[in-house]
């Protein structure tokens, strides 16, 4: 077996430091054409200012933020004119962060062809050495030697933006954008694709501010649910109510979170708030968001007193499993399926409904957490990885990691449930190994992700995978195989290859180090030290 790579330790997810909550504005026409008006106005804004902001690029500090700030000022209003230049910003620094992912992303995959480039064709691969397998075909290695210097083109010209300054940003997304083109594939007509493109460069958002009245002086929305905004100067004429300001018809009325948010707003403490339009469901939404105080982490033995929850995250399904304190497997393996196929809003409610049925599941349980893999598939997608098997890569590729872990983290807070992360390595292989079989019965069939459920719960509780020590052999040799000892929590390793033992590999201990080794002085037997000491004869007679 080879050199297996260090198990690391498990953590308890801190929570979420932000909330976010949202509800429909059943508005008028009268107030859909103002909130229109008012947001193809501040969108052409922030369009502007996005433009101003990339080609300053490496260039831009605090001073040019200024001056970009009260240019748009006289435009619109301070506070609009500070939302707008936030938000920009932002967008600019999320572009530079994919960009470096971008790179991080070529590079890897040029690496990963060069070494395959470099093996003879048809070489199977060897962990032990750390050697790739090389191509089947000369036909491959041509074509991947083609592909090799398109990546390394590509990455040049993303190397050069990146040291200029450069970003690429398209306000509305680049996909809608490409869409234009392809109308009659995706079943619009050029009217509907307008709207819908309007729609999503529009910018009706606020930042919050703590002092001010209700959290927010650009979009305000009172405890009663009055929704009013502030007008940017060229449109004041759009006002009907003091101070140049929207008063909206529609009210708002949060279902979730509410008291949290009338505590807030009622004390006068910072709520931003965004407006978007769904134009393919003719409605309008308000979403309301503010931070958190950052809560204490539990300790990872707290979190676990009253057992876990081990989940194992599939393409399909949530496979979980109830284990106690001893890490043992208590009930019936659980499954929560969910459908990824769809729209993104279809998939995002099988996600939240299949952790809703999991963590009512946990808390049936009794149980203060729930444990899963801390998975990264950022670079398992590609096809050097996985060859020609164009189903698993695209079984990976939209594995929902990264929002499946956000979304549990958000709502087992609500719960008051912890989530510990643990480390995904051989926790299928293994599961399998040590407890799909000794599960199985005529009457219960369990799968390799139940098993695996139940290796990630006893990791996070620090017990070893493998089921139960196995009997001694017969005799004491190794004949039968090594016997395995069940190893404690604290042991280091435990998980992993016996070390290797210098010296002999016998049971004998050297002389003079045994375990009676200070008593056997006092013996007399043949060939014992005390035969060759001086001996002297007592001055009494034997008689007495």
């Amino acid at each position: 077996m080879g050199t297996l790579r260090e198990v690391e330790a498990s953590f308890v997810v801190p929570g979420p430091a932000g909330v976010a909550i949202r509800d429909r504005l059943r508005v008028s026409e009268a107030d859909a054409a103002v909130l229109t008006e008012v947001g193809v106005y501040l969108g052409s804004l922030a369009a502007g200012d996005l433009a101003e902001r990339s080609r300053q690029g490496l260039g831009h500090d605090a001073a040019s933020w200024a001056v970009r700030k009260r240019s748009l000022t006289g435009r619109s209003s301070a506070r609009w004119a500070g939302s707008i230049t936030k938000a920009t910003h932002d967008q600019w620094a999320l572009a530079r962060r994919g960009q470096a992912a971008h790179m991080a992303r070529l590079r890897g995959h040029i690496a990963s062809i060069e070494a395959r480039l470099a093996r003879p064709l048809g070489a199977k691969a060897d962990k032990r050495e750390g050697l790739v397998r090389g191509y089947g075909s000369r036909g491959e290695w041509h074509a991947k030697s083609r592909r090799l210097q398109t990546l390394k083109d590509r990455l040049a010209v993303v190397e050069a933006d990146r040291a200029a300054g450069r970003v690429r940003v398209v306000r509305g997304g680049k996909r809608l954008a490409n869409t234009r083109h392809h109308l009659q594939a995706a079943g619009l007509d050029e009217q509907a694709w307008r709207q819908r493109w309007r729609a999503e460069r529009m910018f009706l958002a606020a930042d919050g501010e703590t002092g001010k009245r209700f959290g927010n002086e650009t979009i305000r929305v009172t405890d009663t649910g009055q929704l009013s905004l502030k007008l940017p100067a060229p449109l004041a004429r759009l006002a009907n109510a003091p101070h140049g300001r929207y008063l909206l018809d529609a009210t708002v009325a949060f279902r979730h979170r509410s008291q949290e948010w009338c505590d807030r707003v009622t004390a006068n403490r910072a709520v931003a708030y965004r407006i978007h339009h769904d134009v393919m469901r003719g409605r309008w939404y308000v979403t309301a968001s503010w931070q958190r105080a950052a809560a204490p982490v539990l300790p990872l033995q707290a979190a676990l007193a009253r057992g876990v929850v081990g989940v194992d995250m599939n393409d399909d399904h949530l496979a979980a499993w109830h284990l106690d304190v001893h890490g043992n497997p208590v009930g019936e393996p659980q499954r929560f399926f969910y459908d990824l196929t769809g729209t993104a809003e279809h998939r995002d409610a099988q996600i939240r409904h299949a952790l809703t049925r999991l963590l009512h599941h946990t808390r049936r349980c009794g149980a203060s957490a729930i444990a899963i893999e801390d998975l990264d598939f950022s670079d398992g997608t590609s096809r050097e990885k996985h060859g020609r098997n164009k189903r698993f890569r695209r079984l990976v590729s939209r594995f929902p990691t990264a929002k499946l872990k956000a979304r549990l983290v958000s709502m087992a807070a609500e719960q008051d449930i912890a989530v510990v992360a643990v480390d995904p390595a051989y926790t299928s292989r293994w599961g399998a190994q040590h407890w799909q079989q000794p599960l199985t019965t005529t009457t219960r069939k369990i799968s390799r992700h139940d098993a695996a459920s139940i290796a990630i719960g006893r990791r996070a509780l620090g017990h070893p995978i493998r089921r139960r020590t196995t009997p001694p052999p017969h005799h004491r040799s190794d004949g039968a195989g090594h016997r395995i000892v069940q190893a404690r929590p604290e042991v280091r390793r435990r998980e992993e290859t016996r070390p290797h033992v210098p010296g002999p590999r016998t049971g004998c201990a050297p002389p003079g180090h045994g375990a009676k080794a200070g008593d056997q002085g006092a013996q007399h037997r043949s060939g014992h030290p005390a035969e060759h000491e001086s001996w002297q004869q007592d001055s009494l007679p034997l008689s007495l």
